[in-house]
């Protein structure tokens, strides 16, 4: 039997011929990294797609988002593979279309299907600050971004106007909401910096401030944000 930690190294160095022999190995186990990095593998290998399709301890998210990228064929095998899940599957994936044909220009299909993942998870009872951070440590914005605006009970371009802000405080608020521990929010504001390529955060004064916060002043501002967004008038 192949441990996660085994086949994660075979995923990440491996070439096409040993991941494939590596994802038909029935004794062959995967952590959720190595599942995810396989997902992202399969794109355009209708072969590999499906064979992690069948694999039973792949995760339903990364089962969501491999069928949301893969061929008509390769969710015609899987659907055909798990009845029980066939209408399931093809409503989420028609819901993820959908959201990226009427989404924004700004909003691209990924972004699309990054939200319509962590709505997946949020149903499921399984959104909590454990994915927040890996969210985060694994630079994924929308994720990170759509995740905990759920957790906080905001919309996600209330967050996402909050999340971007030249200051870490609309960070920190929804972080408090959400109920986040410092260690998380960390790792959202070095996310949000790698990213923006800007001056880097005075952790030691976030985390100050983050200490010093109380849950009932984070919803005041919170709630001043909601006004605000309310009180703008939508483009024509």
């Amino acid at each position: 039997m192949l441990s996660g930690a085994v086949t994660d190294v075979l995923v990440l160095r491996g070439n096409d011929e040993v991941v494939h022999s590596t994802v038909n190995n029935p004794g062959a186990e995967f952590s959720e990294r190595g599942f995810t990095r396989l997902v992202t593998r399969a794109e355009g290998d209708d072969n590999l797609a499906t064979c992690i399709g069948l694999r039973p301890t792949l995760p339903r998210h990364l089962y969501l988002k491999l069928l949301a990228k893969a061929s008509d064929a390769v969710r015609a095998r899987l659907e055909t593979a798990h009845p029980p899940l066939a209408g399931e599957v093809s409503s989420a994936v028609r819901e993820v279309t959908q959201r990226a044909r009427i989404a924004p220009s700004a909003i691209t299909e990924e972004t699309a299907i990054a939200h319509a993942l962590v709505k997946s998870l949020y149903e499921d009872g399984r959104l909590d600050e454990q994915e927040v951070a890996a969210f985060a440590e694994a630079g994924k914005f929308d994720e990170a971004n759509a995740a905990i605006a759920a957790l906080a009970n905001v919309s996600v371009s209330i967050a996402e106007n909050m999340m971007v802000e030249t200051r870490a405080e609309g960070v920190m608020i929804l972080a408090k909401i959400s109920g986040l521990s410092w260690s998380t929010v960390r790792a959202i504001i070095n996310m949000r910096d790698d990213l923006s390529g800007k001056e880097r955060s005075d952790l030691e004064a976030c985390k100050a401030t983050y200490e010093r916060l109380r849950p009932s002043t984070a919803q005041q501002v919170l709630r001043f944000h909601r006004m605000q967004q309310t009180a703008t008038p939508a483009l024509a």
